[in-house]
């Protein structure tokens, strides 16, 4: 298992913190990794969702809102406010304040550029390597 922190740190996601997850779950599409975005609330996921219909004219990346189909194992990236209980799959964005569950192979946490709002991601950075898993930090 893995948990990587992604430090928002340039402007165009300083403006707009989505935008890196949106890069983050294009990535892994790209890579074949079928993704789990967990988003605070439905507002978060809908934001998103629209944000990933809106990725540029060459980009095309399958993904739904949790819930609205039966087509949520059919689809590379779920995007889950909290009312849903999705199942886990290899790769989950965290976007909520709790540390994910086990299950995954690969968590990506997004670190706000406000450092007034961390205290939650510090917290998950202990909680996971409680539970043995060296976290990694990168600056975007």
């Amino acid at each position: 298992m893995r948990a990587d922190f992604y430090l928002i740190a340039k402007p165009r996601f300083r403006d707009e913190p989505l935008r890196l997850v949106a890069e983050l779950a294009r990535k892994a599409y790209d890579a074949d990794l079928w993704t789990l975005v967990l988003a605070r609330d439905r507002a978060q996921a809908e934001a998103l969702d629209d944000l990933l219909w809106d990725m540029g004219d060459e980009v095309y990346i399958p993904h739904q809102i949790a819930g609205t189909d039966d087509e949520d194992d059919a689809c590379p990236v779920l995007i889950a406010s909290p009312e849903f209980d999705p199942p886990q799959r290899p790769v989950v964005i965290n976007l909520r304040d709790a540390p994910v569950p086990d299950g995954f192979e690969r968590v990506l946490e997004v670190v706000p550029a406000d450092e007034s709002a961390r205290g939650p991601l510090r917290e998950r950075w202990k909680h996971y390597k409680a539970r043995g898993i060296e976290p990694t930090k990168y600056d975007m």
